[in-house]
Order: C-alpha cells, then structure tokens, then sequence
C-alpha cells in the first residue's frame, strides 16, 4: 500500500505528561518514547503521534478534531476509562454504524471510543 497521502502523525497538547502517559498506557496499551521533558511520542501499533507540554487542549467544542479509537468491548473500554483519571463526557450512545462514548484524558483532550453495533 502506497503511504502517500494517509494521515500519518497526530500531535496533542498535554498539561500533565507523566498521568496522559500512564492512562493511554494503562487503558489502551499504547507506548511512548520520551524526547526531553516536554514531548513525548506514542504508537498504538498503526497510528503514531506525540504529546508536546501545554496548557492547552483539544475539544469538540473548541472546534478541534475528535479522534475515535476502536474497542471491541465498550463497556470495559469505559470502565478502564473511569478507573485510570479519565473523564467520560459522553456516556454510550449508538450511532449509525456502531456504538460510541466521549470522554477527556487527564490532561483534558477530548476523544471517542468506538465499537461495533
């Protein structure tokens, strides 16, 4: 498959590195490598990205992008959610084409978790 123009790279604001890190490491199994006290770089073994120190943060309603990510199992997806300092915005709702929840991470990017109907 051609690499060209598919998204390769997703940055995020985070306010607290060292809790963004261990939550999506703890509910998602995602890894990261540090690059300095201020950015770090995560692999959800497909997609790539990194987090870079800030105060800001991404949310629907500022206008931002929601990334989905995928769970076979919703409901266990929402409670890893809650257990590890997420917050959930949204709780599940069904949509076409499968089932959905919103939530904020601790440092308070908003994103989705997904599953099949």
């Amino acid at each position: 498959m051609d690499p060209s123009n598919k998204i390769y790279y997703v940055e995020y604001h985070a306010s607290d590195l060292d809790r963004t890190k261990a939550f999506f490491e703890k509910v998602f199994g995602w890894q990261f490598t540090d690059y300095g006290p201020d950015y770090t770089s995560f692999t959800d073994g497909k997609m790539a990205g990194g987090f870079a120190r800030s105060d800001k943060r991404a949310s629907q309603a500022a206008g931002s992008a929601l990334v989905v990510i995928f769970h076979a199992r919703l409901e266990e997806a929402l409670r890893l959610v809650s257990e590890h300092g997420g917050r959930i915005t949204q709780e599940i709702f069904a949509y076409p084409g499968g089932r959905r929840f919103h939530f904020t991470e601790p440092s308070g990017n908003e994103l989705s978790v997904c599953s099949e109907p």
